[in-house]
């Protein structure tokens, strides 16, 4: 493929991607490549991705960002889980609380424990057991990494914010680190006849920016993967049905809970993300059961607080690039492939495609090998997400809609139907070695939305029955007393340390 050292990259396109992209790659390969960023003020980004999931805290640590820096430059609130309402039946809720739920055995986890609780005619619920999901419910927080006298974990958490915000804090981290912006509207992308890579961008204004290796952060638009190198798409809707999305932003509600609301309604859902200067809003339909009037209609007939703008449509096609890195393209972002924000992923897809082309950045030249390797991992990471989202689908008992019905009767990718009919039968669930989601996501979203196994591990029958209920008894006691010594959240947030 290509020769000679790379020396030179350029990233196409700002926003969240690029410049998350641009701030990892100047704080590892800041001393040996040179960075480039091409943008243009006058194209607009989709700007949705205001949750996040844990390992952000990872991306940040590793930038040697301030968190209370970061919170107040980005409006920024914490999530401590998503909340899904009617997702299962109507009237019906459950928490994916981050973190563990209760105390983990060797060799067994901690619902296995519950469901034999619940034999003995305990009532509670998997809930009870999750320190995330009281501390949320009850509007606490403060970073807690272990419960005190305990070597039980404490509180596992991400973020909402502002993503236009969080992409300004990164141009200003990036460009101390010597990332060069420059600003133009690419007029002509230019390829190299000997071998189809790209060689370089020519803009409107006449300028020319060479490089050795591109990364594609332009969004849907996919200008460099795509309309240059003609990569294709590989569609999902057989899946995922919806297709369409609506976003507006409110005037802010007290309290500004710890937590996303997923809220599903007739043609898919609608989310609900506070942050400390407004409240994010969207629904999620698909354009085959509501139109763009319904749906506009519903989104602001839900709000909590007075619209702040227009609501803006976002048309998608849920899938993923075929190739996410070819010839001296690597795509990252909505330009590698589209996952709604059910579990609040997007954002974290450019964190590890990012952490990947670091781990696989080429030195004396690309090779066929690394890119495949490269295009592996990619696939298999999102066919993971893809599976743990088409399960909230999937697994529904609602009766009231065309929708719903279909949702419940389609056929699954083998990997997930696998996967829910172990754990209906045995309660057994395993996390794959590249699953982003760990064992206690895959069992609070299947218990909660009514995948209830049939059995238990043999080791929870060890226990007598006034073990079991002291062990019960105990963990709940301790998580109700930890949640009660945290501060509120907004109380964490109005800090000034």
């Amino acid at each position: 493929m290509s020769d000679g050292n790379i020396k030179k990259l350029v990233i196409l396109g700002g926003g969240t991607a690029g410049w998350m992209t641009a701030s990892l790659m100047a704080k590892v390969l800041g001393k040996v490549i040179d960075i480039t960023l091409v943008e243009s003020d006058r194209i607009g980004t989709v700007g949705v991705g205001e949750a996040t999931i844990p390992p952000i805290i990872n991306f940040n640590q590793a930038l040697g960002l301030n968190e209370r820096e970061f919170l107040q430059a980005t409006n920024g609130s914490i999530k401590l889980g998503i909340q899904f309402e009617n997702w299962f039946k109507k009237g019906e809720s459950y928490m994916h609380a981050f973190g563990n739920i209760g105390k983990n055995f060797p060799f067994c986890d901690f619902h296995h424990f519950w469901r034999k609780s619940r034999l003995n005619g305990d009532t509670s619920s998997l809930w009870d057991y999750s320190l995330n999901y009281q501390a949320a419910i009850h509007n606490k927080f403060a970073p807690l990494a272990q419960i005190k006298g305990t070597n039980l974990p404490g509180l596992s958490y991400a973020y909402h914010f502002d993503a236009g915000l969080y992409a300004k804090f990164l141009r200003r981290y990036s460009e101390s680190k010597g990332v060069r912006r420059i600003e133009g509207v690419v007029k002509e992308v230019k390829i190299r006849p000997e071998n189809g890579f790209v060689d370089g961008l020519l803009l409107e204004d006449g300028q020319e920016i060479s490089g050795d290796l591109f990364a594609d952060c332009t969004g849907m638009a996919a200008l460099l993967i795509e309309k240059a190198l003609g990569v294709g798409y590989e569609e999902w809707s057989q899946w995922l049905p919806c297709d369409r999305a609506m976003a507006v932003p409110c005037a802010a509600t007290k309290p500004i809970v710890p937590y996303t609301r997923s809220i599903a309604h007739e043609a898919g859902w609608r989310w609900r993300i506070p942050l400390q200067h407004r409240t994010g809003n969207g629904m999620v339909y698909s354009s085959h059961h509501w139109s763009d009037d319904q749906a506009h209609e519903a989104l602001l007939g839900n709000l909590d607080g007075e619209h702040l703008a227009e609501p803006k449509v976002i048309p998608f096609r849920t899938g993923r690039r075929r190739e996410s890195w070819c010839k001296n393209v690597v795509s990252i972002g909505l330009s590698s492939g589209f996952l709604e924000p059910l579990e609040s992923t997007s954002i974290h897809l450019i964190q590890s495609a990012a952490t990947r082309l670091i781990k696989s950045f080429p030195h004396c030249g690309i090779k066929p090998h690394e890119v495949k390797e490269f295009n592996r991992q990619s696939q298999v990471e999102i066919e993971r997400i893809r599976d743990f989202i088409i399960l909230h689908y999937k697994a529904n008992q609602r009766r009231d809609s065309e929708f719903w019905r279909e949702c419940e009767n389609m056929t699954v990718p083998d990997s997930l139907r696998d996967k829910m009919e172990l754990f209906r039968s045995s309660g057994k669930v395993f996390r794959d070695y590249d699953d982003l989601f760990a064992e206690a996501a895959w069992q609070q979203v299947m218990i909660g939305q009514g995948i209830v196994p049939e059995d238990h591990h043999p080791l929870v029958d060890s226990l007598s029955e006034e073990q079991m209920s002291d062990l019960m008894a105990s963990l709940k006691t301790l998580i109700g007393g930890t949640v009660a010594g945290l501060p509120d959240h907004e109380q964490f947030l109005s800090r000034g340390e």
